[in-house]
């Protein structure tokens, strides 16, 4: 079997008589199965189970989809970074963790500054993170830094958003990042949706605006579709809303669907499903509920994770979802050291995957090869 050429930025080189609809999401789309489904047209996408990957078909032949040629930010390395350690400090670790195994995390290298509440995104060779908070005035902050994720090192400026914000959300596709949502520096939430070209540096330009303000959103992306899920809207409330938009062109969310519960949590894909899970507010939740990304419709339950938290950072190599850290319930709000994974594929309860270097809450997360 072949396996599709991409570009210098891992993009999928596809052919083009393949067919997409009108907001550039495969026609084609097959249920998993052990087995190549029969009778294929162009464009359909099987994810082979006995295989643990990704083919798409074309003139004859089924092409392997790697993690960096599927083009919606994932790999196989994961980085968190950023957060609020049990010290009750922000700090600037970026821990690496290799999906495709299990184990702790290791030392990446340190962000430009403590942060705590930013967002990730990542084209699957470099990773930005996006906003975030600290001790330092205005506390909410505009700040882009990206890595390498190949290799470790130190955080290197990449420009600015076109807003001071926190807790905003992150996705990302071959090309561009986008970061949506957030708290600004007097408290109140945006509808900001902005994007950045993730291979070069430069501050971020307006891509439109999300369906409701609000702060403590999740997001999660296929290779042409971005979701954004969940948060806290103005007077507190936690909404269940889901909204998408194309990655390649600008302009206004629209609204996908509803979340299980109004909730926040964190999200991850494998390019064909979204994951999200974890929350806050009465009580905390483990919920993790998924989304067929390619089409709209309300969320389904998935499973649950290992414990009730919120304030997790998430990231996916195209087969796991991964979620690290977080706020633990009725702990005394202690920030957490716990990794764990879903398969994405399938559904089912979360998996412990081993500890990052520092227990911490309010993390961010993306991924690369």
């Amino acid at each position: 079997m072949s396996t599709l050429k991409t570009d210098a930025l891992g993009s999928v080189d596809f052919p083009q008589d393949i067919l997409v609809d009108g907001v550039g999401n495969l026609k084609h789309v097959v249920t998993s199965s052990a087995s190549a489904p029969s009778s294929p047209a162009n464009g359909n996408v099987w994810y082979d189970t006995s295989a643990n990957a990704f083919k798409i078909y074309v003139n004859s032949e089924w092409f392997k989809i790697t993690s960096s040629e599927a083009g919606f930010g994932v790999g196989s390395r994961g980085v968190f970074g950023g957060g609020y350690n049990n010290s009750a400090a922000d700090i600037n670790t970026m821990d690496y963790i290799t999906v495709s195994s299990t184990g702790n995390a290791t030392d990446f290298g340190d962000l430009t500054s403590v942060m705590r509440n930013m967002a990730g995104a990542s084209n699957g060779t470099r990773g930005v993170f996006g906003g975030g908070y600290n001790g330092t005035s205005p506390y909410a902050h505009n700040t882009l830094q990206y890595i390498t994720v190949s290799s470790t090192g130190n955080a290197t400026d990449f420009g600015d958003l076109t807003s001071s914000r926190y807790s905003l959300a992150g996705a990302g596709g071959s090309t561009r990042g986008l970061f949506a949502g957030g708290s600004n520096v007097s408290g109140g939430y945006e509808n900001i949706i902005d994007y950045i070209t993730i291979a070069t540096t430069g501050n971020a330009t307006d891509f439109g605006d999300l369906t409701v303000a609000r702060g403590y959103v999740s997001g999660a992306a296929s290779a042409f579709r971005a979701v954004f899920a969940g948060g806290f809207v103005s007077g507190g409330a936690q909404v269940n809303t889901i909204d998408y938009v194309t990655i390649a062109t600008t302009g206004n969310a629209t609204d996908f669907g509803d979340l299980t519960a109004a909730t926040t949590n964190a999200g991850c894909s494998n390019g064909v499903r979204a994951v999200f899970g974890g929350g806050s507010g009465g009580p905390h939740s483990n919920i993790i509920d998924y989304i067929t990304i390619a089409t709209t419709g309300n969320a389904t339950d998935f499973g649950d994770l290992l414990t009730t938290l919120d304030a997790m950072a998430s990231l996916s190599d195209g087969t796991k979802g991964v979620w690290g850290g977080g706020n633990a319930s009725g702990a005394g709000n202690t920030g957490s050291n716990v990794i764990q994974y879903v398969t994405i594929a399938n559904t089912g309860n979360a998996t412990d995957f081993g500890d990052l270097t520092v227990a911490r809450r309010y993390l961010a997360g993306l991924s690369g090869t």
